[in-house]
Order: C-alpha cells, then sequence, then structure tokens
C-alpha cells in the first residue's frame, strides 16, 4: 500500500506500528463514530469529521515529523488502534496519546506500543519529556501511563480542564 507519512515502521512482540494508511480509513472511521469509550466520553463525531481526523492525522505526520502510529496486529493483520506523538497548535508540549479499537483493550496493546514510540521519540526525536492529557476518570489510560513510568501531581491541563497532565521522562525504560 501506498505511504501516506513518512512514518517509520516499528515493531514489538505483537504489533507493527505503522503510519496510516487509506485503507485504515474504515476501522478508523467506526472507531471514532461509535466506540463505546468514546460514548462513555461523549467524544464520538460523524463520518465525515473521522474522514477530516484522519487526513489532519496524515498532514500532522507531514507538519511535525511524528503523529499517530496505526498498530497492527502481526499474527492478525489487524488494526487495533493507534498511538503515537501529538503536538496541537495551543498545546504547551508534545503528547504520548493512545486509543484502542473495540475489542483489543485489556491486552497490553497500549503500553507495548507506548514503549515502542517512547523509546524511537527519544532515540530517533531526541526528546527528553513527553506529556499524556489523561481525564481524571478514565483509570484504564491513567494505568497505562503508570506502566509507562509516567507520573502526575493532578495539576490540570490548561486546554482540557477535566484532564491532568501526565510526565513521562525519557530514562532508557
Amino acid at each position: 500500500m501506498e505511504d501516506l507519512t513518512r512514518a517509520p515502521h516499528l515493531t514489538t512482540d505483537r504489533l507493527l506500528l505503522r503510519g496510516p494508511e487509506r485503507g485504515d480509513l474504515p476501522e478508523f472511521t467506526r472507531f471514532m463514530t461509535s466506540a463505546p469509550s468514546l460514548q462513555a466520553q461523549e467524544e464520538t463525531v460523524s463520518a465525515d469529521q473521522a474522514w477530516f481526523g484522519f487526513l489532519v492525522g496524515i498532514g500532522h505526520w507531514h507538519w511535525h515529523g511524528f503523529g499517530f502510529f496505526m498498530l497492527v496486529e502481526q499474527q492478525s493483520g489487524r488494526p487495533v488502534g493507534r498511538v503515537g506523538l501529538l503536538k496541537h497548535s495551543e498545546w504547551p508540549d508534545i503528547e504520548l496519546a493512545w486509543h484502542l479499537f473495540e475489542g483489543a483493550e485489556g491486552k497490553g496493546y497500549a503500553t507495548e506500543a507506548g514503549q515502542a514510540v517512547r523509546a524511537w521519540a527519544r532515540d530517533d526525536l531526541g526528546l527528553e519529556r513527553l506529556h499524556s492529557y489523561i481525564d481524571v476518570g478514565n483509570t484504564r489510560s491513567q494505568a497505562v501511563a503508570r506502566r509507562l513510568g509516567a507520573t502526575t501531581d493532578g495539576t490540570r491541563a490548561p486546554h482540557e480542564p477535566d484532564a491532568e497532565i501526565w510526565v513521562h521522562t525519557m530514562d532508557g525504560n
């Protein structure tokens, strides 16, 4: 399939992390329009908004040189989510973020991919620190952040008042 970004391919024991491809749009759209995790936070969007968000994600790679990786299960070839780095224009820092598609949660994929993205950010991009902005009620994402070695003192994100700032130091883990 044609590369839409210059994203590298990263691999873990179970996952391939790669840039988005055209064939990922249906699964991404399904996630963005109907995922229970997004419904619970009232963050679902229309199919048109999902399409636009998909294209914005591709542009993010071109503008910043980083973005969301698609997570693909090596064994099945099935996309199972996204993990990557974000830097929006109004945000003070680069975010390490993760979203798992329905049926992929609870398998350790977010932690496994998060470790690979952190190492890439440190080793290839030279980043010394990342942040995750996690809703105070999102205990599953908080658990992932802890497994990745991130900490929070409860400070809220200025751009997202319901989210705490979790700090990832790049200490080689």
